[in-house]
C-alpha cells in the first residue's frame, strides 16, 4: 500500500516561511559550498503530490516560474476556488475533502504520495493521523517569527527514527509513525 509522506524544509525554530512567506532562506552554513541533495532520494518512490493552493502560487510565481518543477507526477492542489484554476494535464485542482482524498489515493496502484505544503495543510492531515513518514530538513537558521509547520494539536504522535543525514549544517531527520 502506498504511504504518505511529508517531505519539508523548516527552521531550527519550526517556520517553514518568514512572515511574508519567503523561503529565500533555504541553503546551509555557507552559501558557497553547494548543498547535498536530499530531495533526489526522497522523489524517487513519489508518483503523487498533495499541495495547498498557497504553496503551488508560490511555486510558479516565485520558486520556479518558467517551468513546473514536478513535471510527470500528479499533483493535487488543494484549493476553495477550483473555478479560477486552469487545469493542466498532471494537475488537478480539487476542493475533495483532504482527508477522503489521500484514503482513496493509498488505495490505488503506483508509489507514495508526498505531502508537500503549506502548513494548515500538514495540520489537517496529522490532526486526522495520516501522515506516516515525516522527513524534515532542518536549515541552520532561527527565524523567530514566520509561518510555523506545527500548532497546537488536540493528540501526541509518537514517532520512531528511520534516520539522518547532514550535509553544510542541513540536517535531515525521517521518522515513521509508530
Amino acid at each position: 500500500m502506498r504511504k504518505v509522506e511529508l517531505f519539508i524544509a523548516l527552521s531550527l525554530d519550526g517556520y517553514i516561511a518568514d512572515a511574508e512567506g519567503k523561503v529565500d532562506w533555504l541553503h546551509g552554513e555557507s552559501q558557497e559550498v553547494s548543498d547535498y541533495d536530499f530531495y533526489t532520494p526522497f522523489i524517487k518512490n513519489i508518483d503523487t503530490i498533495i499541495i495547498g493552493r498557497n504553496t503551488y502560487d508560490q511555486i510558479v510565481k516565485e520558486l520556479s516560474p518558467d517551468h513546473w518543477p514536478y513535471y510527470g507526477l500528479k499533483t493535487y492542489v488543494i484549493t476553495h476556488e477550483i473555478q479560477q484554476c486552469r487545469q493542466a494535464a498532471d494537475i488537478i485542482f480539487t476542493g475533495s475533502e483532504l482527508g477522503s482524498l489521500i484514503k482513496q489515493l493509498k488505495q490505488e496502484s503506483g508509489k507514495d504520495i508526498w505531502i508537500c505544503g503549506g502548513a494548515d495543510l500538514i495540520q489537517q492531515l496529522m490532526s486526522e493521523n495520516l501522515i506516516e513518514v515525516f522527513h524534515f530538513c532542518i536549515i541552520p537558521v532561527i527565524l523567530g517569527h514566520g509561518i510555523r509547520l506545527f500548532k497546537e494539536m488536540e493528540q501526541h504522535i509518537d514517532l520512531s527514527l528511520i534516520g539522518t543525514t547532514n550535509y553544510n549544517g542541513i540536517i535531515e531527520v525521517v521518522y515513521k509513525r509508530k
